[in-house]
């Protein structure tokens, strides 16, 4: 009995069999052992260790089914067993997917205006805050291009935000015209001395007077303002050469120069130097540098005789 039982096994453990992989090489050979790793066949005098996971599902099925493998079916089966793909048939249905209803939605809220969104917000405000600030700087600067008093013009910004520097943005430029005072008391000895006294005592007689001298026209202030003219290297070099140059020459004989910038308002000697963007002027405390664009106005006054 002992003697059937290992001739059964020994024929069992030498069985043939043919074995296929998943890339569809075969191999043939006697089955030697089975394990957790696979089994081995003997082909020959070479033996061949193939993995449970390379064999293909034929082979799988082949193996588990096989008659010659009764004694060890059981065992062949929980190895190869777990390799093996269940049938169509032999699948589990597919759970089916409920969607539940959404119960507690938060309601969306209502669409604000840009202006109303802002207000409801702390960045919001924050936000007005800066553009408001940045309103009145623009009307603080308009004010200044265009000559206009900065209370006005801001004032008018504060009340109508935007809308308000735009509207002195579009206005011309204010030019003012400085004219020269009158002496309240004229000098004695002068015919406007006695007509002072005429008018004082209407029974002096003013008669024509052998000294009377031709009246000279004095000299008045020239003011090139921006907005009336270009502030350029070609317009500066025309109008005021007579300031350009180590001695004075020209207009510069009569007149003194006076420069009103964004920045600065000073009296120039001279001029040192013009260049394509800026010009540079010669005033008592040193060398200005001005450019053509932060220039408002160019004044031209009378040197006193």
């Amino acid at each position: 009995m002992v003697g059937l039982w290992f001739g059964l096994l020994s024929l069992a453990s030498a069985a043939e069999v043919n074995v296929s992989l998943t890339d569809g090489a075969l191999f043939q050979g006697e089955l030697i052992k089975f394990d957790d790793n696979g089994v081995q066949l003997r082909m020959g005098e070479t033996f061949t260790n193939l993995q449970w996971g390379s064999l293909s599902q034929e082979s799988l099925k082949q193996l588990v089914q096989n008659p010659m493998q009764n004694i060890k079916k059981q065992t062949i089966a929980s190895l190869a067993g777990p390799f093996i793909e269940p049938e169509v048939s032999q699948r589990p249905p597919k759970p089916e997917i409920k969607i539940n209803e959404v119960r507690g939605r938060l309601d969306r809220p209502e669409n604000p205006s840009i202006l109303g969104g802002l207000v409801k917000s702390s960045v919001g405000k924050f936000i007005l805050f800066i553009l408001f600030l940045a309103n009145l700087y623009a009307a603080y600067e308009i004010s200044i291009v265009k000559a206009r008093p900065v209370a006005q013009v801001m004032g008018v910004a504060a009340v109508l935000p935007i809308i308000g520097p735009i509207i002195f943005l579009i206005m011309p430029m204010v030019v003012h015209q400085q004219e020269d005072q009158v002496e309240l008391a004229a000098p004695a000895g002068t015919q406007a001395a006695a007509v002072q006294a005429h008018a004082e005592n209407p029974e002096i007689q003013i008669g024509e007077a052998s000294w009377k001298q031709p009246e000279v026209k004095k000299a008045e202030a020239q003011v090139f303002a921006r907005g009336k003219f270009t502030f350029n290297k070609r317009f500066i070099e025309t109008k005021f050469a007579g300031f350009m140059g180590t001695e004075p020459k020209g207009d510069a004989l009569k007149f003194g120069l006076e420069v009103k910038s964004s920045a600065a308002h000073f009296a120039a000697d001279r001029i040192a130097q013009v260049g394509a963007a800026e010009a540079i002027f010669e005033t008592a405390q040193g060398q200005v540098t001005v450019p053509f664009a932060d220039i408002l106005e160019i004044k031209l006054n009378p040197k006193p005789e």
